[in-house]
């Protein structure tokens, strides 16, 4: 039996639903409860299945909730593959992704190459150094689906304006093309890099006027159906564009992605951005790294970084590689400064960065200073590995308020002040913000009186609500570590819990460290930080095998 203290009340009352009806009696029906409540903790914890032992398949092969084959009519709300226990939406969102995918991979048209524009763009090529970005760009031209991996600042968006120009030159400047990402914060970034690499480019107007200026996030670009988990766009209406380019996609969890595969129209190219090093979505699945481990032939790797300065580029290769002492060493060292350990004063060290921006907030009085604000609030930035307790979001998010309330500035006595910054945690489909969005309440120049949460739009715009319309939202001086996935910030503050966590990991750590542009800070005790090098992420998903072209359901038999 589970650990009672794993169990949540939503997994054992699940579990206990379906088991009263599974048709198992006595000791069977307490061992098939049993089964299902595991599956649950595992579907919670990222998990695309379960896997059991043989007699466990034995057992729920005997009851009437789960099916057992390619296809099954009805409603079974399980299926066993083999020895893998999914539900039943799991298994179809995995089978459905794979098998689009394939067709993709099967489908792929190539289109001519204009070896002039490849030059100009990439420079002649050479024997010396392999030129990875050129080589997906000739890539990008063969397959309808591509997949460009690549740490931060490997130049994955730079390459992308240059497919496109390459694929627009292809067809006469005739193709509609998709930027999106998975959260807005990702979509603002992806935006801003297009547009700016767009600038860097010698490029004729016919190609650059069919190039997108704007992206969107996943959800706006299906289109959502309110209090639904499903989208206006999908196989039956599919979207019009012939490239869709997906930034962030190591954010993007089994169910969006074949929803999103399953709304592409024959013959459109998927062009998917990410870095395989990097944390999982948060949601079930490892869709990136599952197709970059299965599908080689479709994968580019970029391998050059052009952001990082050699001390963050060091640190994070330490990390990625699971050398801990390295890292340590690093951190510790005289040389380079920009990467060092901070012991203890996180309050103090985030609440001086804040004394500036709560400084700038005071002496900003019009929408268009407000701009400047975010510039200023989004360079610098505290991530934590967990969401409780002192080390926590939720106690460091306290820490820097108390820290600014004793510098004079009125961050306690009211729940919205000036200058609060906050994150949605909660889809307001209705006012167009998403979970994760990072919004900051301030004065409403028209009415100084009245304050309001601003956000940052995709077009460059903002956009101010009335607080009591955010239905969900909280403090952000502080993010946890997986909410800061898709941002670029000059600093981070890296904070560890004080004691060995199994939710902190080598991937959680590089993530945090290599949303740094300038300058990382780790607070964290040495066991803390050696066991989180050392720890992977491991999850449980069949998409690798299903593209590999595995049957599932061969690795078992019932009899």
């Amino acid at each position: 039996m589970m650990l009672e203290k794993t169990v949540r009340l939503l997994d054992s009352q699940f579990a206990k639903f379906l088991a009263n009806r599974s048709g198992l009696t006595g000791q069977d029906h307490e061992q098939f409860q049993d089964i299902v409540c595991r599956l649950s903790i595992s579907l919670a914890a990222g998990d695309s299945f379960l896997p059991v032992t043989n007699i466990e398949a034995r057992l729920i092969s005997k009851s009437a909730l789960a099916w057992e084959g390619e296809y099954e009519a009805g409603n079974k709300p399980l299926c066993l593959a083999g020895t893998r226990l999914y539900l039943r939406r799991m298994f179809d969102y995995e089978q459905t992704l794979a098998a689009r995918i394939a067709t993709f991979v099967a489908d792929s048209q190539k289109l001519p190459l204009n070896e002039l524009l490849l030059d100009t763009l990439f420079g002649v090529q050479t024997d010396n150094e392999m030129d990875f970005q050129r080589l997906a760009a000739v890539q990008a031209l063969k397959q309808n689906l591509l997949i460009i991996s690549g740490g931060p600042g490997t130049g994955k968006t730079t390459t992308v304006v240059k497919i496109l120009a390459l694929l627009q030159s292809a067809s006469a400047g005739g193709l509609k093309v998709a930027l999106t990402a998975p959260t807005g914060k990702a979509a603002m970034r992806l935006q801003e890099s297009i547009r700016n690499s767009v600038q860097g480019l010698s490029l004729e107007d016919s190609i650059v006027r069919n190039i997108p200026e704007k992206a969107s996030t996943l959800h706006r670009l299906l289109v959502v159906k309110h209090f639904s988990p499903f989208f206006h766009h999908n196989a039956e209406n599919p979207l019009l564009h012939d490239v869709v380019v997906v930034d962030e996609a190591s954010m993007v969890d089994l169910a969006l992605m074949s929803k999103l595969v399953n709304a592409l129209r024959p013959g459109c190219r998927l062009i998917l951005l990410g870095d395989k090093d990097q944390l999982a979505s948060v949601e079930s699945g490892t869709v990136l790294a599952d197709m970059i481990s299965a599908l080689p032939e479709n994968t580019v790797e970029l391998q050059r970084s052009y952001r990082f300065d050699r001390g963050i580029k060091r640190f994070a290769e330490a990390i990625n590689e699971g050398d801990s002492l390295r890292a340590w060493h690093i951190m510790v060292g005289e040389s380079p400064d920009n990467v060092s350990l901070l012991e203890n004063d996180v309050a103090g060290y985030g609440g001086r960065h804040y004394s500036g921006y709560m400084e700038a907030v005071i002496s900003a009085v019009r929408v268009e200073e407000y701009r400047g604000l975010f510039e200023v609030f989004h360079s610098f930035k505290i991530l934590c590995a967990l969401r409780h307790g002192p080390f926590g979001v939720e106690g460091v998010n306290r820490a820097v308020e108390k820290y600014l309330s004793g510098k004079g500035y009125n961050c306690t006595t009211t729940e919205w002040y000036p200058g609060r910054p906050v994150m949605v945690t909660r889809n307001e489909y209705g006012l167009d913000l998403y979970n994760g969005d990072i919004g900051l309440c301030l004065p409403d120049p028209e009415s100084p009186e009245v304050l309001k949460v601003w956000f940052e739009r995709t077009d460059g715009t903002l956009q101010g609500f009335l607080p009591g319309r955010l239905k969900s939202c909280e403090t952000a001086y502080a993010l946890t570590i997986h909410k800061s996935q898709g941002a670029e910030i000059g600093e981070v503050l890296v904070v560890l819990p004080d004691r060995e966590s199994a939710v902190v990991t080598r991937e959680l750590l590089y993530t945090a460290v290599t949303r740094a542009r300038d300058r990382v800070k780790v607070n964290s005790i040495r066991s803390v930080f050696d066991q989180a090098v050392a720890g992977k992420i491991q999850r449980h998903s069949g998409l690798a095998a299903r593209l590999q072209g595995e049957n599932l359901f061969t690795t078992y038999s019932p009899y």
